[in-house]
């Protein structure tokens, strides 16, 4: 599945938005990838995560695991890890940190992929790396549907997309005029007091 085709299915879904929103790193932008249209329906969630397996199969080789970040990461992850015949976990937060929990665990010598859904300042991606990083096995790399940063986001280790795009991202108070005149709207799932 190329980028253009991923972002075919975003606008079928419903789920490419134009306005002022408020992302999840707190930063503003026009362009909002409201990913749960595409998760709320199984035949397109399984197309693309197909194709985001498929892309980890090529620049990885073999998966074991795949680990992601709740909640978001939770359904492309486990997607993904089925289009790879692999096993699916998620860290999640505890005490303000990523950590595995209920009973997961991360065996010695496992192959293993962080997957996410979208990757913007790559702030959850880290955080997800460094939990995966606190176990035995070893970290290949990381991947998401969609890299907003168009390449900039460093996860620390090396990242695929099936889509990277360049949308701008600002801070609150460095908007742009025709930005500033929407009012923003904040449809991500992180607190963020704006």
């Amino acid at each position: 599945m190329e980028g253009n085709a991923v972002l075919d299915e975003f606008r079928a879904a419903g789920a490419l938005l134009e306005g002022h929103f408020i992302l999840s790193s707190g930063l503003r932008s026009p362009i909002f990838l409201q990913k749960m249209r595409i998760f709320e329906d199984p035949a397109r969630t399984e197309r693309v995560c197909s194709a985001l397996g498929n892309l980890i199969r090529e620049s990885f080789g073999e998966v074991d695991m795949v680990v992601s970040p709740a909640i978001g990461g939770i359904i492309p992850g486990y997607e993904t890890a089925r289009a790879l015949g692999c096993k699916a976990v998620f860290v999640e937060r505890e005490e303000g940190e990523f950590q595995l929990r209920r009973g997961f665990e991360i065996p010695e010598g496992a192959r293993i992929v962080m997957v996410e859904d979208i990757v913007t300042t790559g702030l959850s991606s880290r955080e997800c790396i460094a939990a995966i990083r606190k176990h035995p096995g070893k970290l290949l790399g990381a991947a998401c549907i969609v890299d907003r940063s168009n390449g900039s986001a460093d996860v620390g280790v090396p990242l695929v997309s099936l889509l990277r795009m360049d949308v701008p991202a600002y801070p609150a108070d460095q908007l742009p005029p025709e930005l500033a005149a929407i009012p923003a709207i904040k449809p991500g799932s992180r607190a963020i007091t704006a």
